[in-house]
């Protein structure tokens, strides 16, 4: 039986740089991503990045070990979704791959709400999609299953609301976002401000590059950009 490990190192022959990336995600996520959409999502991630690298650079002689070994340095563990995994590569790869540069969240993060607190909260902690807790600040991506689900919508807004107790910034970000380049672009601004980082891109490199990148993120997760 092949290993999670073996496999991403086995792809590395035959994926783009940034679909090798997205299966890291995978691999280190929370959800299947299959031809129909996202799968019930796993209880536990079937590696780490920790373990993917060990592998990988364990495997001195092997085809694709560099490749490999470039991607992982890109991927995050923890994703839940492939748009989650989508918005961070979009956000954090560096521009020459056609990312925004931004420092690197951690996903779906636990931020422990103090016992002071809990008066004021229905929960011992609030976990957040993409979350850069030196700066307090959150994205949360606002999937459609939240408008389908009353109940999951209302406990959402709970959790944002504690985050911002918390002294948080908790910015949504919808789908719509995500897949109008214009508001995504305007969003990226957005976070880098939050984050004190200064977008240096130089285009029309960097938008073609980014345009491409966008192309081939959701071509793999089966969407169609608007």
């Amino acid at each position: 039986m092949s290993t999670p490990e073996f496999c991403f190192l086995q792809m590395a022959n035959r994926l783009s740089l940034a679909r090798l990336i997205m299966l890291g995600y995978e691999l280190c996520g929370t959800y299947v991503l299959v031809d129909k959409g996202p799968a019930p999502r796993r209880d536990a991630p079937l590696t780490t990045v920790a373990k993917l690298r060990t592998f990988v650079e364990g495997a001195s002689n092997a085809r694709g070990r560099k490749k490999a070994l470039r991607a992982l340095r890109y991927v995050l563990d923890r994703s839940a979704s492939p748009m989650e995994s989508a918005l961070a590569m979009l956000l954090c790869l560096p521009y020459g791959l056609g990312g925004y540069g931004l420092p690197e969240p951690r996903l779906n993060y636990h931020v422990d709400v103090p016992p002071s607190f809990r008066a004021m909260a229905d929960r011992k902690h609030c976990v957040c999609d993409l979350c850069w807790p030196e700066s307090k600040l959150a994205a949360e991506y606002d999937s459609e299953l939240h408008h389908v689900d009353p109940e999951r919508r209302e406990s959402d807004a709970r959790r944002r609301s504690t985050l911002i107790t918390l002294g948080f910034t908790v910015v949504t970000v919808s789908k719509g976002q995500v897949m109008d380049s214009g508001a995504f672009n305007r969003l990226a601004h957005q976070l880098a401000k939050r984050l004190g980082k200064r977008l240096r891109y130089v285009d029309p490199g960097y938008t073609r590059a980014h345009l491409e990148l966008r192309a081939e993120l959701f071509e793999a997760i089966g969407i169609r950009e608007r």
